[in-house]
């Protein structure tokens, strides 16, 4: 992988950040169709993410290597995205630096419990339990991390 870009999300983005977002979740989850839920996604993207998030790219090699989304009024970091050519390389940390920098008092994430990658990831960025409670929109069980510098 060449050198890794970060720039502001731009709403011609949207295709190729929803596409990343199925491929990715696809990895973790094969047995779910995230095909069949893109069209949810996409309207949880432009109605929930887009208009309140700040949202970061990393490129590379002119393709999408990830995004990550974060609250600036809140701090709530909701998705954290990389995809899985790039599993490996600084791409996820560039973008958690990121992710401070935005909200520099401090994050939170729900991560889905079964999900122990994301987990350890997070735990080396510093992040700490806060607690479990189930998704409201899978009804899967989460676990709730905040980080705090």
């Amino acid at each position: 992988m060449t050198a890794v870009a970060l720039r502001p999300y731009k709403a011609a983005d949207e295709d190729a950040a929803i596409a990343l977002w199925q491929r990715t979740w696809a990895r973790h989850y094969p047995h779910i169709d995230f095909a069949e839920r893109a069209a949810w996604w996409r309207e949880r993207w432009r109605q929930e993410l887009a208009p309140t998030a700040t949202i970061t790219l990393a490129e590379a090699d002119g393709r999408m290597a990830g995004f990550v989304t974060v609250d600036p009024k809140t701090g709530y970091l909701d998705q954290i995205v990389v995809a899985p050519e790039a599993w490996g390389s600084d791409v996820a940390n560039m973008l958690m630096a990121e992710a401070r920098r935005i909200s520099p008092k401090g994050l939170d994430l729900k991560v889905n419990a079964d999900n122990a990658r994301a987990i350890r990831f997070y735990e080396k960025q510093g992040f700490v339990d806060d607690g479990e409670t189930v998704s409201e929109i899978s009804g899967a069980p989460v676990r709730l991390m905040r980080w705090r510098p």
